[in-house]
């Protein structure tokens, strides 16, 4: 990973440890991202969340940011961001936090006002729909902190889709006493008891869990398409590279107003 232009051009900067997972800007993203943001960095607060080991943060700082502050929460990995800052000699412009990214302390420790904000969460995290109103919620709180010229980035796989599971009916349990050849109804489902002493109890076995395999077939996974629409925010404005999209917000200042 290296600093691609600005002061620091050229710099290489530490990975992270072996272990740890993080998904670093590849460069074409990364040079497109501060394309789009040209004339949006130099001089402006930086707030980079998920910020792994730096690579967009230093990169605002090599291009100009006065001040940027980068939030990770896995202290192996920042302990390297740390050190990159370090090696760079960005101290003053620069902040690593150690905090949950969709805590309070990412709101608290944001630049007030700030310009830019770089929002990468995990794609395994954006990809579960059961995490994703909480990565969602964050980056509209996020948004709030803007001015009122300033851009907030979110960086989520290309297509971007949840895919979700049919709620299957309730497995039909068996009595492990002797059996009876009957059925009752149960919470208000209907449940087959096989006498097994019955001779035709096998053949109706079969029968009663090959009907169970036919309707579990019928059940496939869907795939949706989510709304990329965010409260108090103007956009998204879509930007895909690949298997990876940028997606840009401002803030809506007329009604916030």
């Amino acid at each position: 990973m290296r600093i691609i232009a600005g002061k620091y051009r050229r710099r290489i900067l530490g990975s992270p440890p072996p272990g740890t997972i993080t998904r670093p800007f590849p460069d074409m993203v990364k040079e497109a991202a501060f394309n789009l943001l040209r004339g949006h960095i130099e001089g402006e607060a930086v707030l980079d969340v998920f910020s792994g080991t730096g690579t967009i943060g230093l990169e605002a700082a090599s291009r100009g940011a006065s001040r940027v502050v980068m939030i990770e929460r896995d202290r192996k990995v920042i302990k390297v961001l740390e050190e990159n800052i370090a090696m760079l000699g960005a101290e003053e412009e620069c902040e690593a936090v150690c905090a949950d990214a969709l805590g309070p302390a990412a709101l608290s420790r944001c630049p007030k006002p700030v310009h830019i904000i770089f929002y990468d969460p995990p794609y395994a995290m954006v990809r579960d729909p059961d995490q994703w109103p909480r990565v969602k919620l964050q980056f509209e709180r996020l948004i709030q902190l803007l001015d009122e010229t300033g851009y907030a980035v979110l960086r989520l796989p290309e297509p971007f889709f949840h895919v979700i599971e049919p709620e299957g009916e309730k497995k039909t349990k068996h009595s492990k006493g002797k059996p009876a050849s009957k059925t009752e109804t149960i919470d208000g489902e209907e449940m087959v008891e096989i006498d097994l002493e019955n001779d035709d109890a096998g053949d109706a076995l079969d029968a009663f869990e090959a009907a169970l395999l036919a309707d579990a077939a019928k059940l496939k996974p869907v795939s949706i398409d989510v709304d990329l629409t965010m409260s108090g925010a103007l956009g998204p404005e879509t930007h895909a590279y690949g298997t990876t999209a940028l997606h840009l917000y401002m803030r809506d200042t007329e009604q916030n107003a």
